[in-house]
């Protein structure tokens, strides 16, 4: 994929996911951390077999679960505790 197709796709998946030209499997991986970001309460093994039967393996499962339980956390700290963003990032589509 070249640079500024890449930069499309990404800018199309930050907008909304849902709408973003993905593939079946990370569409699914989607739906999973969002749930799991927004509803975690409602999880049920159901969800880990949605994501299996698109071809995640348990340790994929696993490792998805942990990068998404981490931002959630770390996102939660720095909101806590008033963390500002570092300047040195530029807003989103400047």
């Amino acid at each position: 994929m070249e640079a500024e197709a890449a930069d499309a796709f990404v800018h199309s998946v930050a907008r909304d996911w849902r709408s973003a030209p993905l593939s079946v499997a990370d569409r699914a991986l989607s739906e999973f951390a969002s749930k799991l970001t927004l509803r975690q309460h409602e999880m049920q093994p159901a969800d880990l077999d949605a994501l299996r039967h698109k071809g995640f393996d348990d340790r994929a499962i696993h490792d998805a679960v942990q990068v998404i339980a981490y931002f959630n956390y770390i996102t939660r700290v720095a909101d806590a505790l008033g963390v500002e963003r570092e300047d040195f990032f530029q807003p989103w589509g400047e």
